[in-house]
């Protein structure tokens, strides 16, 4: 008896590592992960692109417009941010359908130009997002 080596095998395990850390992740840390997401689904963007692989090329595409449209745009709070969340949100959901249009000019024209920009964006914001990480600050020290 012989044993392939299992792509389906690999990927179920995947799945649950990333299921498993979203079961335990803070709201922020969630957020970063849809970061990372969209990030990863556009470098496979690129890469089937590149590859001339127009089937996987898209699939990528929509798995990183799903997650900027019902994940980072969908997960807006106004109220949460008081009366400059307000505007920071108006701000970031322009920005997000921006990024979902870029992304389906990527697709629809194989500009990886768009691709990148879609990218940078989403870095430029993720790299905030992460700086303001509450788990990351430090203690207040009693006097």
């Amino acid at each position: 008896m012989s044993y392939a080596p299992s792509h389906r095998g690999a990927n179920m395990y995947a799945r649950v590592g990333i299921e498993t850390a979203a079961l335990s992740a803070t709201p922020h840390q969630l957020i970063t992960m849809l970061f990372d997401g969209a990030a990863s689904a556009i470098a496979m963007a690129r890469h089937h692109m590149a590859g001339n692989n127009v089937k996987a090329k898209g699939e990528a595409i929509s798995r990183a417009i799903d997650i900027v449209d019902n994940g980072l745009k969908a997960s807006l709070d106004p109220v949460a941010g008081g009366a400059d969340g307000e505007a920071l949100v108006s701000n970031l959901e322009a920005l997000y359908v921006y990024v979902v249009r870029r992304l389906m000019q990527a697709n629809l024209r194989n500009d990886p130009a768009a691709l990148d920009e879609a990218a940078r964006l989403l870095g430029e914001v993720a790299s905030a997002w992460r700086e303001i990480d509450p788990a990351a600050q430090p203690l207040p020290v009693a006097a």
